[in-house]
């Protein structure tokens, strides 16, 4: 599949606009389909939506409603897809892809870490606006310095998980005040389904720990737990 990197005119200002902070409400769907069309297989359904593949991965696409992408959620999908299907990882890598959440009172983070060295992977999330901003090396998701109703932040990070495998939530204090233990409680109604990923979660001092301590300990949690599996 042609990559990102080799991309040019039009189909580059396509692509840059997808990840352009803030949301551009002036990307047209003709534009993004002409950039998968050249980045990957796109094949229409019965249905009139259109399935693109690339890498392995698969997007689906309905029918716009609009002549541009309107909606953040659907401009955060294209983001995701582009991203997650960059490089063609092979089925064994992609099996041993683990997760891990940090998430606080302020923001919530989401890392993939490939075992055995490899260089992880952060992803999305950034705003109180519910977008997310594309950045080289700090994505973010925030909810800024009031707290809202927990819908608005919780379930952005929840649209996040649905495509991640085994899960390793960190967070900070304890009971009430712990944003970890909302979060789990808010999954286990809204969204039950994600809490059967979730293998652990530890209290940890996020202020205090680096991204690479924080995956260090991830690694070393998804280790131990791997020695003790018959």
């Amino acid at each position: 599949m042609t990559s990102t990197s080799t991309l040019t005119g039009s189909l580059l200002r396509t692509y840059n606009t997808i990840f352009q902070h803030p949301v551009s409400h002036n990307l047209e769907w003709r534009h993004v389909h002409a950039l998968f069309r050249h980045l990957g297989q796109v094949e229409e359904e019965p249905n009139g939506n259109l399935k693109v593949t690339r890498n392995g991965e698969n997007l689906v696409l309905h029918p716009p409603r609009t002549k541009d992408v309107a909606e953040t959620e659907e401009l955060m999908a294209l983001r995701h897809f582009l991203q997650r299907s960059e490089t063609a990882r092979p089925a064994a890598a992609v099996a041993e892809a683990h997760w891990l959440l940090v998430i606080d009172h302020h923001e919530a983070r989401l890392f993939r870490s490939e075992m055995h060295g490899a260089v992880p992977h952060q992803l999305l999330p950034h705003g109180p606006a519910r977008y997310f901003r594309h950045e080289q090396n700090s994505q973010n998701l925030s909810r800024g310095q009031e707290k809202p109703d927990p819908n608005s932040f919780f379930e952005p990070v929840a649209k996040a998980l649905q495509a991640v495998g085994p899960l390793l939530i960190f967070g900070t204090g304890t009971g009430k005040g712990s944003e970890m233990d909302q979060f789990v409680s808010w999954l286990k109604t809204h969204h039950p389904e994600l809490t059967k990923r979730i293998i652990g979660s530890l209290v940890v001092d996020e202020s205090h720990l680096t991204d690479g301590q924080l995956l260090g300990k991830a690694r070393e949690f998804y280790e131990n737990r791997s020695k003790s599996r018959p």
